[in-house]
């Protein structure tokens, strides 16, 4: 699969507001730490992909996982992006952080991502941060498999 690269330069102010079945979630987007995993979810945001979908993974006490287009875990968006843990400086995976999931190859992140449901040092050097939780934390620790995503807002995008 062909690695993408989004047109979109997040600037670092970037938050995104998801809001679920459960309540609102607010992430400050770490777009200057993971440029294109953050320009991916932005460009993915605003074309509404994310809209409708369901967690389709729970783990307790790990993580809360969605954005898989056909709800199994096996989806994305038709592309994968370039791993970004190994560049992100700050790329360490604590309660509520949200990262990109991906297979086994590093390069295979698309639209799927997890919010850490509490610490989850191991993951740092495998894993790309894309963002940590600002507002909803309590949300996040309530979601469970077959909540509903059901939309995703960028606030303090550049156009």
């Amino acid at each position: 699969m062909a690695l993408y690269t989004p047109e979109y330069k997040p600037s670092g102010e970037e938050i995104a507001v998801i809001t679920t079945n459960k309540g609102v979630i607010k992430v400050q987007l770490a777009g200057k730490d993971a440029p294109i995993h953050v320009g991916n979810f932005i460009e993915l945001a605003n074309k509404k992909f994310y809209d409708g979908l369901t967690f389709h993974r729970y783990e307790p006490n790990f993580v809360i996982q969605g954005g898989c287009p056909s709800g199994t875990g096996t989806g994305n968006p038709g592309y994968s992006i370039k791993a970004e843990y190994s560049t992100n400086p700050h790329n360490v995976h604590k309660d509520g952080t949200m990262a990109m999931a991906r297979s086994s190859m590093p390069d295979s992140a698309g639209s799927q991502f997890y919010f850490c449901l509490g610490a989850q040092p191991f993951l740092d050097s495998g894993y790309t941060v894309f963002g940590d939780t600002i507002e909803g934390l309590d949300v996040v620790h309530s979601l469970r498999k077959g909540d509903t995503i059901e939309s995703v807002v960028i606030e303090n995008a550049v156009s």
